[in-house]
């Protein structure tokens, strides 16, 4: 399939909507936590386990992120966006399967692993495209689009919580609830598939002459070899855990936190709590990513992990004392999560140019596959282990919250390690030219 080249006059703003049709539908991975507790009952499953497909998506996500980078770059968005609908709409087919026979695998293979395949080629599918027609401002444009995946959470977690009441919290109806989302995103995504287009030239920042592009230019491959790819993988990674430590365990975590106040949590409110997080972390990826386009990533990166630690403090201190301070520091963490994602592609392109952004990018997202075991396991291990010590309300949290402080210092420190790339790793301009016209070619 070659990319879709954009007709004279094409207006760029129709690009962010194309990505945003994807990745508001794979965001629904946000809204897993609602999952949990009636799988947990129907299953007969801990804590560790229900967490299973979601940390296998996320895992999924960074492993084709990082090998299919390369053929999103070559085979262009459509391709890419496609893939993700055939992948992601198929996991939830074949874990309304697993549910309606009560066959955990069959979900964990389906939501975890088919579906985390779609996850990650879904992601990156319009980073490389969008930077390249906003080249003026990378970091609001990819915030636009990332932006629909931490808001995937805001339509799927109160629908999901919704269908599970009309439908039945049993294992038939998780798996007629899982068959809603699989027919109605693969409706969703196709309208992406059909819109998206790729520059036929690449538009010029405003100010530039040159048609060549501007500042450094790394290939993938020589990225792997330099200090900053993997400074940023730390710090990817340090902020990812942070954030999917309590976004995955959300509805169960503000459940814990106040059972045993005079002021318990709902089911309801706890799903409502899932859809603030997500509109936070959606908002995070706009307005914090827009805002590094004028202080800076190195800057923005900064409030994330240095401010993050700090509110990770104020809930383990205090959290379990008022309602309103609990949910605020989650919302901030998690704008805090979400900003961290819209803003990497465009620090990427600082370092490493726009020559391969999206293969290096795919490969960095390798960070969200650690991460996105690492911090739902400190979760929900530690509470799970709190719990047989006979343990309950707050104190199932606080030594998993210690930790997370803990992992926010050291993306901070790897943050401020960040220099510019040494010029040995650069392309040769020549190869970076005649790289240029090959796909221009190739694209016509």
């Amino acid at each position: 399939m070659s990319p879709p080249v954009a007709p004279p006059g094409w207006s760029r703003w129709l690009v962010p909507p194309a990505a945003l049709s994807v990745h508001l539908s794979i965001g629904q991975a946000y809204a897993w936590s609602v999952f949990k507790p009636p799988l947990e009952s129907a299953l007969g499953l801990s804590g560790t386990q229900s967490a299973l497909p979601f940390q296998l998506g996320i895992v999924m996500l960074g492993l084709s992120a990082a090998f299919g980078g390369t053929l999103v770059e070559r085979n262009g968005p459509r391709w890419a966006m496609t893939v993700a609908l055939l992948c992601f709409s198929s996991g939830f087919l074949l874990s309304a399967l697993g549910a309606f026979l009560e066959q955990y695998w069959l979900i964990v293979l389906g939501y975890g692993f088919v579906g985390g395949i779609g996850l990650g080629i879904g992601y990156i599918s319009p980073v490389s495209t969008l930077i390249k027609w906003f080249p003026d401002r990378p970091g609001m444009a990819t915030g636009i689009a990332i932006m629909g995946f931490g808001g995937g959470a805001l339509i799927a977690s109160p629908w999901s919580a919704q269908m599970l009441e009309s439908f039945g919290g049993d294992s038939s109806g998780i798996a007629l609830a899982f068959l809603v989302h699989g027919l109605s995103y693969a409706v969703f995504m196709l309208l992406g598939v059909l819109l998206v287009r790729v520059p036929r030239t690449a538009p010029q920042a405003p100010g530039t002459t040159s048609a060549a592009p501007a500042g450094p230019q790394v290939s993938a491959n020589q990225a792997l070899r330099t200090p900053q790819f993997w400074l940023l993988w730390i710090v990817l990674c340090m902020n990812v855990t942070a954030g999917i430590g309590i976004l995955e365990k959300a509805a169960p975590m503000i459940t814990d936190f106040f059972a045993d106040t005079s002021t318990p949590v709902s089911v309801t409110a706890a799903a409502g709590f899932v859809a603030l997080l997500s509109a936070a972390n959606m908002a995070g990826r706009l307005g914090w990513s827009s805002t590094s386009d004028l202080i800076g990533r190195k800057n923005v990166y900064r409030v994330y992990l240095g401010v993050g630690a700090l509110m990770y403090a104020l809930i383990a201190l205090f959290g379990d004392s008022s309602k309103p301070l609990f949910v605020l520091c989650a919302l901030v963490i998690l704008s805090f999560y979400g900003g961290g994602f819209a803003t990497v592609p465009a620090y990427l392109k600082d370092l490493f140019g726009t020559y391969q952004v999206g293969a290096i990018h795919g490969r960095l997202l390798t960070a969200w596959s650690t991460a996105g075991v690492l911090g739902p396991l400190i979760v929900n291990w530690i509470a799970d282990r709190q719990e047989e010590a006979g343990r309950h309300g707050a104190s199932l949290y606080g030594l998993s919250f210690v930790i997370m402080i803990g992992l926010l210092v050291v993306g901070f420190v790897a943050n401020e390690l960040v220099r510019p790339v040494d010029p040995r790793h650069h392309v040769p301009a020549p190869k970076e030219a005649a790289h240029a016209e090959r796909q221009q070619s190739e694209s016509a």
